[in-house]
């Protein structure tokens, strides 16, 4: 008999906690209660999610509630694209003009073979740190090649290919991780008008002698190419610039441009078309290279 009541005494203890505890926090839901406004909801929800920071905020909410309250543009989300873009607008009720996805290119295209005046560099293995010491290797302006925007990329877009970084075009997705990560602001984003766009394939600001001596394809401010095209391409501190406003995927300029360049610096870069594709059919495909899984430890001459 003792039991029992002991064991119903316990019963309604817990009972009068549970519904004490009910209360309490139906209290604190009331008053902490923070209103969301069903715009940002609506917004948040057209995002594709990525919190990558290409927009400039810290995440996907932060934009979504910048553009609620008309602080950002609607046309920000590079994961999103055109696509999100719209759909923001339609929740904003206002019109977006065409847009385009940015996607990174790199400013380089010298491999390790092509960069001259090279040295051993033993130092910690980032582009960061080798940004810092003199002599690495001649050309100051050129791409480093030691990885800090693959490692920056979190959508395995961008990989280091003989020394030098290289786009997969498949995979970008233009979050601009790797571009903030570049201690040489190497790479831009690009608005990709077509499927391949014309990128200047070089930094080096110096003048031709100086280019020669430090890289084999260097770009040797000969003007040529803004000659040709002037509204296109401009030199601006001995060096070619494209105004991708100007650029028309259908201009017939560039062709000029391409057969006059010495360096062949104007490059294209993006998705291959189906006549890029057709050149190179017949050409035999080089064997996979398979995986050698090492650190820098099985490399290490040790001496004692």
């Amino acid at each position: 008999m003792l039991t029992n009541i002991t064991l119903i005494l316990a019963a309604g203890v817990l009972a009068l906690l549970a519904i004490g505890m009910a209360f309490v926090l139906g209290w604190a839901n009331r008053t902490f209660h923070v209103e969301v406004d069903p715009k940002v909801e609506a917004l948040l929800a057209a995002l594709p999610g990525a919190n990558c920071g290409g927009c400039g905020f810290v995440g996907c909410a932060e934009y979504a509630e910048a553009v609620a309250r008309g602080e950002a543009e609607v046309t920000l989300c590079a994961p999103g694209g055109a696509g999100a873009a719209a759909q923001l607008a339609a929740i904003m009720g206002i019109e977006v003009e065409q847009t385009f996805p940015y996607r990174a290119v790199l400013h380089c295209s010298a491999t390790t073979e092509q960069r001259l005046q090279r040295n051993d560099y033993l130092g910690e293995q980032t582009c960061a740190s080798a940004n810092l010491v003199s002599g690495v290797q001649g050309c100051t302006y050129g791409c480093l090649g030691l990885g800090d925007c693959e490692r920056a990329c979190k959508y395995d877009a961008i990989h280091v290919v003989n020394g030098l970084s290289t786009v997969d075009y498949d995979r970008c997705i233009g979050c601009k991780a790797c571009a903030r990560a570049c201690p040489r602001n190497l790479i831009t984003m690009v608005p990709f008008k077509a499927e391949r766009m014309p990128v200047i394939a070089c930094s080096n600001h110096d003048t031709a002698n100086d280019v020669k001596a430090v890289c084999m394809v260097g770009c040797l401010g000969c003007t040529a190419c803004s000659r040709i095209a002037p509204d296109l391409i401009k030199m601006e501190d001995n060096l070619p610039t494209l105004d991708y406003d100007q650029y028309d995927p259908q201009t017939s300029e560039l062709a000029k441009v391409l057969e006059k360049c010495p360096r062949k610096r104007l490059i294209f870069v993006g998705k291959p078309s189906e006549k890029d594709l057709a050149a190179v059919a017949d050409e035999e495909l080089p064997e996979p290279v398979a995986p050698d899984f090492k650190t820098t430890v099985d490399d290490t001459e040790w001496r004692g």
